[in-house]
């Protein structure tokens, strides 16, 4: 359903100053990611095209021949479906490939990583204990935290039929367990480090309402189905709108 009772205004690319976009263009950022993130690594190219202000280079992290000139990388970290592998492969790119010598990382989980049977409570604590080493480790690099983004609820045809045979639908039990795993991270890291909610952002409509549903009286979030077109992946639109808050977020970081 659509809440329009306390609507969202995202700021825009037009709310950050010249300067925040010179400072985030002299930073080393790494990305770590899977499918959804390489829609995000899209969407910047898409907003990058549009606002000249905005000179990020992004490149594969194996193209990066200098670590001392400044790089947004990205690369493929872990498997799907399989979130540990992301948090040691996460590390060993820190630690291995790129030895600490960037100034902002970060990588993100898919929404596949966290289905109806994930124990959030251990991914958690294998995440948090990743980060935690690394950050002991590598104290100058400001590593940020991503939610893990969500899917849209499933409707149509295809929904009722699975509803009649008692199947569950795409969107309800799994975004759930999406929300508790987003729910730890903000109560760990918020006020303390960066938090980027890019699960947030994908339950919010262009207009500014939001995608949610109830489950046990309880409210959580899911994608707009407006951002994709097959429940997770994010279309054009989709893509545009995470990658500008992204953009402004790196910006607003850079800037501090």
């Amino acid at each position: 359903k659509m809440d329009t009772t306390n609507k969202v205004t995202f700021p825009t690319i037009k709310d950050v100053p010249a300067e925040a976009w010179q400072k985030l263009a002299q930073k080393r950022i790494y990305f770590g990611h899977q499918s959804v993130g390489q829609n995000i690594i899209d969407g910047i190219n898409d907003v990058i095209k549009q606002n000249t202000q905005i000179k990020l280079n992004i490149i594969d992290l194996p193209k990066v021949t200098d670590f001392n000139k400044p790089f947004f990388a990205h690369s493929g970290v872990g498997k799907n479906e399989d979130p540990r592998s992301k948090c040691e492969d996460f590390d060993d790119v820190i630690d291995k490939k790129i030895a600490g010598k960037v100034d902002i990382a970060f990588f993100k989980f898919c929404y596949v990583d966290i289905m109806p049977a994930t124990d959030v409570r251990r991914l958690f604590e294998s995440y948090q204990s990743t980060l935690a080493s690394l950050k002991e480790k590598y104290s100058k690099v400001v590593f940020i935290h991503v939610t893990t983004p969500v899917t849209s609820l499933q409707t149509g045809p295809k929904a009722w039929i699975k509803k009649l045979i008692g199947k569950p639908l795409r969107g309800y039990d799994d975004n759930v367990k999406r929300e508790q795993f987003n729910a730890m991270l903000r109560k760990e890291y918020s006020g303390k480090e960066p938090i980027f909610d890019l699960a947030g952002i994908e339950s919010i409509f262009p207009d500014g309402s939001r995608s949610t549903f109830k489950k046990d009286g309880k409210e959580y979030p899911a994608l707009a189905p407006v951002y994709t077109n097959d429940g997770g992946h994010l279309n054009e639109l989709g893509r545009k709108v995470v990658a500008e808050q992204f953009l402004i977020f790196l910006a607003n970081l850079a800037n501090k």
